[in-house]
C-alpha cells in the first residue's frame, strides 16, 4: 500500500525526491512525471483531478505532448503538490521549506557545522586551487534547473541580467531580503537559462559574473530571510561562476558574505576561515578597499571569540588599506565601505569587544557608532537598525539606562518595517542586557517590547 501524504493526498509523500523523478521535474518533462505517478499506483483520473485538467488531455500529455506554458506548469505544481522550486519555477512558501530548509529546520540532513566545513572546503577549492581543509564539498551544491535555452544571447542580454540584480539589491539594502528574495529566485531561473545559449567569449565572460552575482544576492537574501542552506547553495554557485569569469574581486565579496552567515551563526572560528580566504582573493584583485573589508571582518571574528589583540590589529590594517583606497576605482560591491561604513565597523567591533572582553570598549563603540548612525540614508534603512541595536547595548553597559532604552526602542521601530529575520536576531544581546537590569522601569519595558517582536522570552 502506498504511503499517503499528510494531506491524504493519492501521491505518496516522499516521492517527488526521488531522484528519478528529481529530473524529471528539472526537465519539466510532465509526461515523465505523470509515468512516474503512474508507476506509484495514482490513476489517470486522479491526476485530472488534482491538476485541473481532463482526463483526456493527461492521456495526451502521458503519450508524450509536451507542456510548455509557465502558467500551466504552476497550476500543475499547485495541483500535485510539487515544490515549485524543483521545477525552477518561482518559490513559495513550500519550496522554501523543502528546497531550502530553514535554520532551524527540525531535521536537518547534516549538522550545520559539517554543512559549514564542506562549504569551507569547497571555497578553498575554488580560491587557491585546492581543497586543503581536507574534505570533498560533497553533495550541498545543487545544479542549475536544466530548462530550454534562447538560441543565441548578447551583451543586452548579460545588460539586463546585470540592471535587475542592481535594482534587487537596492530593495534589499532599504526593505530587507523578504522584500525581494522571490524575485530574485525567479530572476535567476530565466538567467540561468542564458548559460545553454550561443555567444561569443567575451558576452560569456560577462554573463559568469552577472549571474554570479545574481546568485550572490540570492544567498544574501535568502541568509536575510532565515533560509541558511539555500544561502549557502547560492554562494557555492555563485563563487563558481565568479571563478569561471575571473573575478577575483566578486569572489572576494562573495566570501566575505559567507563569512557574515557564520558570523551570525556564531561560528567566528568558521567565519575567519572564510573571511581570509576572502582576503586572498582581495588581495589577487588588487583592491585595497575589498581588503579593507575583509580585515574589518575578521577582526569581528577575532572580537566574538574575545581576542581583543588580534581585533584591534586587524581592524587597524582596514584602516590602513582604507586610507590608501580609492573608493572610486574599487569593485562596485566594495564602495558601500566609505567613511560610514568604517565607523559602522569600527562601532561594531569595539561593541563585541565591549560584551566579549570589556566594558571600557564602549568609550571607543559610542562615537563611531553615532557617525555611522547619523549619516546612513534611507536606503540603508537595515545596516541603521543594526547600528541603533548596537548603541543601545552599549548605553546599557556603561550604565545610562534610560538613554540606551530610548535608542533600543528607535531600533524597534526601524526594525518593525523591514523585512528582515536578521534584525530580530541581532536584537537577542540587546533584550539580553535590558533583562539584566529589569529592576529599572525603562529596561523592563524595553527587554519584553524586544521580546514580543523576536517572538523571544524575557525574564520573568
Amino acid at each position: 500500500m502506498n504511503t499517503m501524504s499528510s494531506q491524504g493526498s493519492p501521491i505518496p509523500a516522499d516521492v517527488w525526491d526521488q531522484q528519478e523523478m528529481r529530473d524529471a521535474l528539472a526537465r519539466r518533462e510532465i509526461s515523465s512525471v505523470y509515468r512516474l505517478l503512474r508507476r506509484h499506483g495514482v490513476s489517470q483520473r486522479q491526476i485530472a483531478a488534482l491538476t485541473g485538467q481532463s482526463q483526456s488531455e493527461v492521456s495526451e500529455i502521458l503519450k508524450g505532448r509536451q507542456v510548455m506554458a509557465y502558467d500551466v506548469l504552476t497550476r500543475i505544481a499547485i495541483g500535485l503538490g510539487v515544490p515549485r522550486g524543483y521545477m525552477g519555477l518561482a518559490y513559495d512558501e513550500t519550496t522554501a521549506v523543502r528546497v531550502a530548509a530553514t535554520a532551524d529546520s527540525p531535521h536537518p540532513e547534516e549538522d550545520e557545522s559539517v554543512k559549514r566545513r564542506k562549504f569551507l572546503a569547497h571555497a578553498a577549492a575554488v580560491t587557491v586551487g585546492a581543497a586543503v581543509f581536507g574534505a570533498d564539498s560533497g553533495s550541498w551544491v545543487s545544479h542549475p534547473t536544466q530548462t530550454p535555452a534562447p538560441g543565441r544571447i548578447g551583451m543586452t542580454d548579460v545588460r539586463q541580467v546585470e540592471a535587475a540584480t542592481r535594482a534587487l539589491r537596492a530593495l534589499d539594502y532599504q526593505y530587507g531580503g523578504g522584500s525581494c528574495r522571490d524575485a530574485v529566485v525567479a530572476q535567476l531561473s530565466w538567467g540561468q537559462q542564458m548559460l545553454g545559449a550561443s555567444s561569443t567569449d567575451i558576452v560569456r565572460q560577462r554573463l559568469f559574473v552577472a549571474l554570479a552575482d545574481l546568485h550572490n544576492l540570492a544567498g544574501w537574501t535568502s541568509f536575510d530571510t532565515g533560509l541558511m542552506d539555500s544561502a549557502r547553495n547560492h554562494f557555492g554557485q555563485a563563487l563558481d561562476l565568479a571563478k569561471q569569469g575571473e573575478n577575483e574581486a566578486l569572489m572576494a565579496n562573495i566570501l566575505y558574505r559567507m563569512g557574515r552567515v557564520y558570523l551570525h551563526q556564531n561560528a567566528p572560528d568558521d567565519a575567519l576561515k572564510v573571511f581570509q580566504l576572502g582576503q586572498l582573493a582581495a588581495q589577487n584583485s588588487g583592491s585595497e578597499l575589498a581588503v579593507g573589508i575583509l580585515c574589518a571582518n575578521e577582526a569581528w571574528a577575532y572580537a566574538k571569540m574575545g581576542s581583543d589583540e588580534q581585533a584591534l590589529k586587524l581592524l587597524g590594517r582596514a584602516r590602513d588599506e582604507f586610507s590608501r583606497s580609492n573608493i572610486a576605482e574599487a569593485p562596485a560591491w566594495a564602495r558601500f565601505f566609505n567613511e560610514i561604513g568604517l565607523s559602522s565597523m569600527i562601532g561594531t567591533v569595539h561593541t563585541e569587544l565591549a560584551q566579549t572582553v570589556d566594558a571600557k570598549y564602549t568609550r571607543t563603540a559610542i562615537p563611531a557608532l553615532s557617525k555611522a548612525i547619523n549619516n546612513f540614508g534611507d536606503e540603508y534603512a537595515r545596516s541603521r537598525s543594526f547600528n541603533l541595536t548596537s548603541m543601545a547595548i552599549n548605553h546599557l553597559l556603561e550604565g545610562d539606562i534610560d538613554h540606551g532604552a530610548k535608542i533600543g526602542r528607535q531600533a524597534v521601530d526601524l526594525s518593525e518595517s523591514l523585512k528582515s529575520v536578521r534584525t530580530k536576531q541581532r536584537m537577542e544581546p540587546l533584550r539580553q542586557e535590558a533583562d539584566k537590569r529589569r529592576n529599572n522601569p525603562e529596561a523592563r519595558e524595553l527587554a519584553d517590547r524586544v521580546a514580543r517582536f523576536t517572538g523571544t522570552e524575557s525574564a520573568a
